[in-house]
């Protein structure tokens, strides 16, 4: 077929039928030299014949597409060893408001939903899509138009056969079908496909990113609670550390204590306020981060939970990857692009092949607006129109080129998203249980840190030891305690991320 020299060349069809030569009204005379007076209704029924056959040749239209197989997904058939996948719940069945009990991380997760710009981007992105299918659907059908008209014109007297001026006039009402294509081919039915599929494509699109969004907003709630009772850890131990230093300094007033145990405690309450400082900037940044990304900064929000309460359980299941994945809202939508360009291929096919368009018309005319619709006025045109391309400089050879390309280029896609996803879902169920690990030996140590500080402090009162060793239990018992709260925020975010990642939420 590539072979063949092509050009878009018009093949006229029959000349227009009308009721006399020039378009006038036939008169009873002349009507009975042209074989009588047609009836309306034998012209409608006519003009309904031809629009019937019009239709059922498109609907009957056969597809130059090649036939669509969903690509073998290029990953594993299981997940790596030593990934526990077991669970409770099944991610796609569990509604985040399920998943995320905290009343004000609730709050903060719907205004996000109805303010966040890039999300109702995405929207109008979804009803763009719809708008253009619609549009293409369109196509497939005829459209016909109503018109009415009034045409006069005059002739001057030296270009007329009497030499007097001539005047005449038309009016004209009718119904017509502009140039519809009976869709022998697929090439419309092929647009329309792709039209579908790029809506689809972009309605899944919307749905993993108001995924993303839920699981960013989780994230990043999960991130300021975490600055805020670090910021607070860090605040309590400045304020034990500015006690420390002033007790110290008594105890030297009375001989109990040097100026290098003051020193010490002085310089370690210093090093608390910078850190202090340095974790109040991050407090703010994670603040500005979350109001970002919801879009507005919600009024009258409901009281929160601390870290150690969000009641978020990570019993997520995720069953054989080829199931989890392809769920997967970005991978359904890297499909649907990749069933929009398998459907344009068949476009570019059906441009080597004969186009048949028609154009018909019913109504009524006259010289005059009084006989617009007396009997006999009644008029009509069909004109079919074959279109067979011949020579194009390669242009439709082109187009079938860019298409087959631009398969390729979507089933790359496809699979890539597929590899990714596999690699994002096999990441997080691996850090589940380590990160569930690091959180019980992180609590335990820093419970370990407090008794030492304790039994530091005792020894140093009674004068067993110096004061470096309160120094040294005070900074391991904070150090702790700051790493506490980073293990459990990362364990909480491992959770959320492990929801978005295995398509959580119903189906909207």
């Amino acid at each position: 077929m590539q072979g063949m020299t092509r050009y878009g060349a018009d093949v006229a069809g029959p000349p227009s039928a009308t009721m006399a030569p020039g378009g006038n009204r036939l008169h009873p005379a002349d009507s009975r030299r042209h074989g009588g007076p047609r009836s309306p209704l034998r012209s409608f029924a006519s003009l309904r014949l031809c629009g019937g056959l019009a239709l059922s040749f498109a609907l009957a239209a056969c597809s130059l597409a090649p036939d669509y197989q969903r690509p073998e997904p290029p990953v594993a058939a299981a997940w790596p060893a030593g990934v526990d996948a077991q669970g409770a719940r099944r991610a796609e069945e569990l509604d985040w408001r399920a998943f995320l009990p905290d009343p004000r991380l609730q709050a903060l997760v719907v205004a996000a939903l109805d303010h966040n710009r890039d999300l109702r981007a995405a929207a109008a992105r979804v009803e763009e899509a719809r708008a253009q299918y619609g549009v293409a659907r369109a196509d497939r059908l005829p459209n016909v138009d109503l018109a009415a008209g009034r045409n006069a014109a005059r002739t001057p007297g030296d270009l007329t056969v009497t030499g007097r001026p001539l005047t005449s006039q038309r009016y004209d009402v009718n119904l017509s079908m502009l140039s519809f294509e009976l869709d022998f081919w697929g090439r419309v039915r092929s647009l329309n496909d792709a039209a579908l599929a790029g809506y689809l494509a972009t309605e899944e699109a919307r749905r993993a990113f108001r995924l993303s969004l839920v699981s960013d907003v989780a994230g990043a709630y999960l991130a300021l609670l975490e600055a805020e009772e670090r910021s607070a850890v860090a605040a309590e131990t400045a304020r034990s550390r500015r006690e420390s230093r002033d007790l110290v300094a008594k105890r030297r007033d009375v001989g109990l204590a040097g100026d290098l145990d003051v020193m010490q405690a002085d310089a370690a309450f210093e090093l608390s306020r910078a850190d202090l400082a340095a974790l109040e900037r991050q407090r703010a940044a994670a603040a500005n981060a979350l109001t970002l990304l919801v879009g507005t900064v919600p009024a009258g929000l409901p009281p929160g939970r601390p870290l150690a309460e969000q009641g978020i359980v990570p019993d997520l299941m995720a069953d054989l990857p080829a199931e989890v994945l392809l769920r997967r809202p970005d991978v359904l939508a890297a499909e649907q692009r990749l069933v929009a360009a398998n459907a344009n291929i068949g476009a570019a096919r059906a441009a080597f092949l004969p186009r048949i368009l028609l154009t018909a018309a019913f109504g009524t005319a006259s010289r005059a607006l009084a006989g617009l619709f007396d009997a006999g006025s009644e008029a009509w045109s069909f004109q079919p129109a074959l279109r067979l391309p011949l020579f194009d400089a390669g242009r439709a050879a082109a187009n079938a080129d860019v298409a087959e390309a631009r398969k390729v280029v979507a089933v790359a896609d496809y699979e890539k998203t597929v590899q990714q996803a596999f690699r994002e879902v096999a990441d997080l169920l691996a850090a589940r249980d380590r990160l569930a690990e690091q959180l019980a030996a992180q609590e335990a140590a820093a419970k370990a840190q407090e008794r030492v500080l304790a039994i530091a402090e005792a020894r140093y009162k009674a004068g067993i030891s110096s004061y470096l060793e309160v120094l040294d239990a005070q900074r391991g018992q904070y150090s702790a305690r700051q790493a506490s709260l980073q293990a459990r925020r990362a364990w909480l975010a491992n959770s959320t991320q492990l929801y978005k990642a295995l398509g959580g939420g119903a189906r909207e």
